[in-house]
């Protein structure tokens, strides 16, 4: 059994044992072991992994959860389904931040990822166009144009983040979650967050049809 979690620039593999993520032109049956189940945002690239596993099966529409939000992803759905209470930061080609308490999902927000923010920048002007300094201290002010944008991206995420999270724990997931995750004190970084919450779907899907 494998878990599959389609994003618009990679495949995220699972197989309960490890994690392992493929882009889309590398795809190749050596990748598809046994059965998959899988969750897609990207339709193009859901199609790459029919065509190599006719049978891989799609349980986007048993992952449930309680909440008012219209029109919510399915990998965000997947993430929140894992946490019980606490902020969801899934910080991939977009990031997105939800709220879960206790159960329920109270709202969430969506921002550009950090390569878009990046290119954004670039558009604006080609003396813009500056990589994020990572070593960057959020608590000096920038002397130069790289760190001012870094500064910029990452100080405006902080607060955002912050402001929608208050007391609670917040649980970075995603690309550059793990880079975001150091600049909060109640915070960790957790790979599994989307695949959690596929496997506690299965496991509901197996009650289920065993009934």
């Amino acid at each position: 059994m494998i878990f599959c979690d389609i994003g618009n620039t990679y495949f995220h593999f699972y197989d309960t044992k490890s994690i392992w993520k493929v882009a889309p032109e590398n795809l190749d049956k050596k990748f598809l072991t046994s059965q998959v189940y899988y969750i897609s945002v990207c339709k193009e690239h859901e199609q790459k992994l029919l065509k190599l596993q006719h049978h891989a099966r799609n349980i986007a529409e048993y992952i449930e959860i309680d909440t008012l939000y219209v029109g919510m992803g399915i990998d965000r759905k997947a993430a929140c389904l894992s946490i019980f209470d606490g902020v969801v930061v899934d910080a991939g080609s977009a990031i997105t931040i939800d709220v879960m308490h206790e159960g329920m999902h109270l709202g969430g927000c969506i921002l550009p990822g950090l390569f878009a923010y990046m290119h954004g920048y670039a558009s604006i002007s080609p003396v813009l166009k500056k990589s994020f300094n990572f070593n960057l201290n959020l608590d000096d002010l920038p002397q130069n144009t790289q760190d001012a944008i870094s500064f910029g991206v990452f100080k405006s995420l902080k607060g955002i983040i912050e402001s929608m999270a208050k007391n609670k724990k917040i649980f970075f997931t995603g690309g550059d979650g793990k880079f975001l995750s150091k600049f909060f004190n109640n915070s960790i970084y957790d790979e599994m967050l989307i695949f959690r919450g596929m496997e506690k779907t299965f496991k509901d899907i197996c009650s289920k049809e065993i009934k």
